[in-house]
C-alpha cells in the first residue's frame, strides 16, 4: 500500500518542477529585448583636417568723406542693402557752395582781365613778363575752381559697391573730420571663410579643393571652395591662411560668424566607423554605444570618443576594438545589463 501511495506522489512533484522551470524560461525570454547589430569593422579613409575660422564679404569697404562738415542725411540702417552708386550720407554743402560762388567769380574776374589785356598785348602795349602773370592768374583761378567744385561734390558720399551696410558710426547733426571711416560695406553675395591650418598640414591643401564649412549660429553645413593659400606663415603660431569661399545668395551667412572647415586629406588612414543611430549620449553629452557579450547575452553601455562624418557614418576614435559587435536597433531600451535576443 505504501508504494502504491508514494509513485503518485513523484510524479505530481516532478510534473510541478517542470511546469516551474518552463515557467521560469518563459519569464526570461519575455524579459529579453530583441536588437540588431552590427560586428565594428576597420575601414581605410581619407584623414580630414579641421581648422576654424572667420567669416568675412567678398569685398569690404570703409568710407568716409573727404570733407569735413555736419552730416545733414543718411541713407540705411545697420543689416541694409545697400546698391552700387547709391548715396548713403551727405554732408550740409552751404560752406563749400559759397566757396564755390566766389571761385566762379574769381575765374570771371580774372578771364575779363586776361581777355583785355591780350587785345593789348596784340597790339604791343603790354610787355610779355606782365601778360604772363594775368595768364598764370587765369590758370590759377581756374583751378580753385575746380578744387571748389570738388569739395562741394565731396560732401555727398557713395557706395563704390552693391552689399549690405554692416557698420553705422556717425548720426545726423553730427560734426565729423576728413578721413574718418563712418560707414562699412560689404559684398556678401559670396562670403569668405579665413582660417589658418599649421604648416604640417599645408602640403594636404591645393587650389580649388572642396571643404565642408559648418556655421554654428545658423545651424548649417555649407559646401566651399579653397581659393586663396598663404604663401608665408605667422611668425608667431607658424600657421598659414586659407581661404573658403561661399555662395550666399540667401545672405545668411553675415561677416564676422565663427565657421568650422573640413577639408579631406590625401592620405589615408585605418579607422571605425559606426551608424550614427547606434550612438547614444547621456545628459553630460558622453557619447556612449551598447557592446553585446554573447557569452552572457547582455549589452552593456560603453562610453566612446566620436570624430567626423565619412560616408553618412560617425567615425569613433576610442572606446572600441575591432571584432566588437555593438547594437544598432533597439539600443534606446536597454540599460547597462539588460539581457538580449539578437534579430538577424
Amino acid at each position: 500500500m505504501r508504494k502504491k501511495t508514494i509513485y503518485p506522489i513523484m510524479l505530481m512533484l516532478l510534473l510541478v518542477s517542470c511546469k516551474q522551470k518552463n515557467d521560469t524560461n518563459t519569464a526570461i525570454q519575455q524579459s529579453t529585448i530583441a536588437i540588431k547589430t552590427e560586428e565594428v569593422n576597420k575601414i581605410m579613409a581619407n584623414d580630414l583636417i579641421s581648422m576654424s575660422g572667420n567669416i568675412e564679404g567678398k569685398t569690404t569697404v570703409r568710407l568716409g568723406f573727404m570733407v569735413a562738415g555736419k552730416v545733414n542725411y543718411i541713407s540705411n540702417k545697420e543689416g541694409q542693402n545697400i546698391t552700387k552708386n547709391q548715396l548713403i550720407a551727405s554732408l550740409d554743402p552751404a560752406n563749400y557752395a559759397i566757396a564755390k560762388e566766389i571761385s566762379d567769380a574769381q575765374v570771371n574776374a580774372t578771364a575779363d582781365e586776361f581777355k583785355r589785356l591780350k587785345t593789348i598785348h596784340d597790339r604791343g602795349s603790354v610787355s610779355d613778363g606782365d601778360f604772363s602773370k594775368i595768364s598764370f592768374g587765369l590758370d590759377g583761378a581756374k583751378a580753385q575752381q575746380k578744387l571748389q567744385a570738388k569739395n562741394l561734390s565731396d560732401t555727398k558720399l557713395f557706395s563704390p559697391i552693391s552689399g549690405v551696410l554692416l557698420k553705422k558710426q556717425t548720426e545726423v547733426g553730427e560734426i565729423i573730420g576728413v578721413g574718418i571711416p563712418l560707414f562699412v560695406i560689404s559684398d556678401i553675395s559670396t562670403v569668405k571663410v579665413i582660417a589658418y591650418i599649421p604648416e604640417g598640414e599645408l602640403h594636404h591643401i591645393k587650389l580649388g579643393q572642396t571643404a565642408s564649412v559648418f556655421i554654428s549660429s545658423l545651424d548649417e553645413t555649407y559646401s566651399g571652395k579653397v581659393i586663396e593659400v598663404g604663401s608665408a606663415a605667422d611668425v608667431t603660431s607658424r600657421a598659414f591662411t586659407v581661404k573658403i569661399e561661399i555662395q550666399n545668395p540667401k545672405q545668411l551667412i553675415r561677416p564676422g560668424m565663427i565657421a568650422e572647415v573640413k577639408l579631406s586629406s590625401s592620405q589615408e588612414k585605418e579607422t571605425i566607423t559606426l551608424p550614427a543611430e547606434a550612438i547614444l549620449h547621456d545628459l553630460d553629452n558622453q557619447s556612449y554605444v551598447f557592446v553585446v557579450d554573447k557569452k552572457q547575452n547582455k549589452a552593456f553601455k560603453r562610453k566612446i570618443s566620436i570624430g567626423n562624418v565619412i560616408d553618412n557614418k560617425i567615425t569613433i576614435t576610442s572606446g572600441l576594438t575591432i571584432g566588437e559587435t555593438v547594437v544598432t536597433a533597439g539600443q534606446t531600451k536597454l540599460n547597462d545589463g539588460s539581457l538580449i535576443t539578437i534579430n538577424k
